[in-house]
């Protein structure tokens, strides 16, 4: 039994770097009081992200990071033994992605750029185009990037990968368009956690959410932090806070546990699917097995 702590931050950023950096400083050193062995930050830490999602001001876009910036190795540095994600607009050449970056003492884990852009940011970035799983002291591991998590598939695809940790790090503001008196009663909100535990619960893997916190131009974010197990239950979270949210437990095992009788990733039906043409693939007959004779009773 390998138990280990996962934590992820709810904080804000904006567009000091300096300051940003002296805020990831702090929050690593709280996550390594906690024991934690992997720590996702949010979308945007270094540089903040944009201020208005509707009419993004291009004259004001965050600061642009090469992928080899001193910055980012600072963040390394400070990392040490654990393992950090952590968000910021890459530079690469004229382009602007909406990025993510996976590192620890040693280096550079493994990068993400932002697949799905939400109206606003086409303007402001270009798109990434793949998910991929990469291996971390701490695990397994897949990142996306806020929006991306609205997709069943970009999830699907890094569970296809072999990743037993969903990273998500996330700018998610409340809604735009139909603002609630309060937080907890805000559509967006609501949002926010069905994605988490459903991306957690269909690919039956572990998931950690870091997201803003406070107001960045006319957005205000939701903080809400969280830790996702398995089977779709939240472990734990900052709800609407800046903080951390730690959870304890033993990856392999409460995903083995999840997977004990249905196995999602196993019994998927690909050929029924429609593919991105359109069309549906003919149905093949799924291949007869005897049923299996638990040891336990399936997870919830």
């Amino acid at each position: 039994m390998t138990v280990a702590r996962l934590a992820a931050a709810a904080a804000h950023f904006g567009r000091d770097l300096d300051f940003g950096l002296r805020r990831v400083a702090k929050i690593i050193a709280d996550a390594r009081a906690a024991g934690a062995a992997l720590l996702v930050l949010p979308d945007a830490t270094l540089g903040g992200y944009l201020t208005d999602l509707r009419q993004p001001d291009l004259t004001a876009l965050p600061p642009a990071l090469k992928p080899d910036d001193p910055l980012l190795a600072r963040v390394a540095a400070l990392a040490r033994e654990m393992v950090v994600c952590v968000g910021y607009c890459e530079a690469d050449g004229d382009d602007r992605y909406n990025s993510a970056v996976c590192v620890s003492g040693d280096g550079v884990l493994g990068r993400h750029r932002k697949v799905h852009l939400p109206a606003g940011e086409g303007t402001a970035y270009r798109p990434g185009h793949t998910f991929a799983a990469f291996d971390t002291p701490a695990g397994r591991l897949g990142m996306m990037i806020d929006y991306d998590k609205t997709f069943p598939e970009a999830a699907r695809s890094l569970a296809l990968d072999g990743a037993d940790i969903l990273a998500c790090l996330s700018a998610w503001p409340t809604s735009l368009t139909n603002r609630a008196p309060r937080l907890a009663q805000d559509r967006q909100a609501w949002l926010f956690d069905l994605y988490d535990c459903a991306r957690a619960a269909e690919n039956q893997v572990v998931l950690v959410s870091a997201n803003q916190t406070g107001a960045m131009g006319d957005m205000r974010f939701l903080g809400q932090a969280k830790v996702v197990g398995p089977g779709g239950s939240i472990l734990a979270r900052t709800w609407g806070r800046a903080g951390l949210a730690v959870a304890e437990l033993d990856v392999a095992e409460q995903i083995g546990t999840a997977r004990r009788v249905l196995r999602h990733l196993d019994e998927r039906r690909p050929a029924a699917y429609r593919a991105s043409t359109g069309t549906a693939g003919p149905v093949v007959p799924a291949p007869r097995t005897p049923p299996a004779t638990p040891s336990a009773p399936a997870a919830p």
